[in-house]
This record gives C-alpha cells, structure tokens and sequence, in this order.
C-alpha cells in the first residue's frame, strides 16, 4: 500500500445517459480511492445527456469537493469526452474507466501493481460479457488496426487503461468517437513509451443501453482511422536509452539507492523502466528539454 501512497490519481469517467448507474459508480470509485490514496479526484464528464444525469452529478460534487463535474452541452462523442476528462486532470496518473459498471475499480490494483515499471497498464477483457455481434465487431476491428497500424493489443477498446501523466504530454487526441481508443495507444507505441496488458474482469451492463454498435458510430470510426494513418507519419519515438553515468554523481548515486531499495520491495525485478530518457520538443522551438524517467519521490515518475 506504501508502494502507490506517494502518488496522485485522477480518475476519468466519460458518460452518457448513465443516470441509473453513476451514482453507484462513483460511489465504488470513492470507496476504493479513499483506501488506497491520499491525493485524488474523480472527473465525470456528461456529454450532454438527456435522463437527468446531469443533476445527480452535480448533487455528487456538492457533497465532496474531490469531484469534478465537466459537463457538454450536447453529445460530441466518446473521444471528446475523454479528451475533456484527460485535459480537466491534474494528478501523477490518470486511470479512466466507463461508467456503466462493466467493471469494478477495486480492480484498478492489478494495473497498479504494474505502474512502477511501465509508462501505461491497460486491460483487457478475460471473458468479454458482450452479445456475439460485439464481440465479432470487436474482433474485426482489432485485425483491421493490426493490418493497417501494427498495433498488436488484445483488447482495444477495453475502457480500463492507467496512463503516468507524462504520457498524455506528447499525445495528441484528435479522434472524437469510438477511435479515441485506437488513436491513444498508436501513438504511445509510435513515441516510444511501455504498455503492459492486464486481465480484468468484465460484467453485462445492467441498466441503460449501449452506443458503441450504431452504425454511425461505426461510420465515424472508419473515417477516424483513416485519419490516424496519416497522421501518424509525423509521430516519432521521443523515450530513449537513458545513462545514468551522464549524470551528476549525486544524482546517480540516488537513483542507485533507489534501484537498491526496489530490488527489495519488489518481489520480481523486472527490466527497469527508469534506464531511458523522454525527450520532450520545447514550445515554440525547434529543440528538445531531456527529462529521465526516474520515478524518485513525490509527483515525479
């Protein structure tokens, strides 16, 4: 539990017409933070919903100050709404999840076992609770994304992903539907940082009704991945080999002490994330700012 208690955590939850499942979502999302974090805040974006939604959330943030309510005027998509929720966050990591209670956060725990060494933990589905059409839609479009982007994950569109918060420095979320998904793990692959992939565990939606199979969804998709293709030409590795040595001693002789005190916390020692270097394009400039990625203490990674 000490292991995550130096961290923060935004926790996004993109909704729509969810009025009979936000309450308890939230809730669970509350019971779980308040466990295992000090540092928190839940971000629910209503994307212009039509069942009420609107003001049971806006009770929820009356009642404790750690909620932050982003409401859209009218529907944008899922994508936009994401995009909201991610550019409202302010923690060390955000971790985003829908709102439908599919899943339960108290899950979160097994991507966060995995956060220390990768940049992003996703999900994936280990006994997809979907109708077969779903699953045969989910299917095809994951072959697609391979074929045309290479992007080799097992469950795309899972919506239970753990990002550090650096990593959404350099992605640039153009994708305003059902292609948000797609579009934020390419270009993590594309700039270099570590996903790991995680079984979670995936519930039949009880109340309200799915979006993601209209087919103007799908029509919006396919347009949104032709996007991507191209603008993916323009996005390149910025994580790089990191060496300590090129640091001054004091530096390299803390980053020693903690490499020592991981080997014995952690019960395997996997490769060491922090041996590499993000280097981020300045503003408005043609040259770079190096940072290494060293997860030492407080907000830093």
């Amino acid at each position: 539990m000490a292991l995550y208690a130096r961290l923060s955590i935004s926790v996004i939850f993109p909704a729509y017409n969810e009025a009979e499942n936000i309450k308890r979502t939230v809730d669970q999302a509350v019971h779980f933070l308040e466990t295992v974090f000090s540092d928190w805040e839940v971000i629910i974006v209503d994307d212009g919903s039509r069942d009420g939604m609107s003001e049971i959330t806006d009770r929820l943030a009356e009642q404790d100050h750690r909620l932050k309510i982003v409401h859209h005027p009218v529907n944008k998509g899922y994508g936009a709404a994401l995009k909201s929720g991610i550019q409202s966050a302010s923690k060390n990591l955000i971790f985003f999840c829908d709102s439908d209670l599919q899943f339960h956060i108290n899950e979160l725990m097994l991507l966060l076992m995995w956060i220390e060494q990768y940049d992003v933990v996703i999900g994936y589905r280990s006994d997809r609770r979907d109708p077969l059409h779903r699953k045969l839609n989910a299917f095809g479009w994951k072959m697609l994304v391979r074929l045309l982007l290479g992007l080799k994950i097992k469950d795309i569109d899972c919506a239970f992903k753990l990002f550090r918060a650096e990593v959404f420095r350099e992605i640039k979320i153009d994708a305003v539907g059902a292609m948000v998904n797609t579009d934020i793990l390419v270009q993590t692959v594309r700039l270099g940082f570590k996903i790991k992939e995680v079984p979670v565990t995936h519930f039949p939606r009880r109340y309200g009704r799915q979006t993601g199979a209209n087919i103007r969804v799908v029509i919006k998709a396919f347009r949104e991945l032709m996007r991507l293709y191209r603008k993916l030409k323009s996005v390149k590795s910025i994580v790089f080999p990191y060496d300590p040595r090129s640091e001054p001693a004091s530096i390299a002789l803390h980053d020693k002490r903690n490499g020592d005190r991981r080997q014995v916390l952690l019960p395997i020692n996997f490769p060491d994330r922090r041996r590499r270097l993000i280097r981020f394009p300045e503003a408005g400039s043609d040259c770079e700012s190096e940072h290494p990625v060293v997860p030492p203490k407080g907000n830093r990674i």
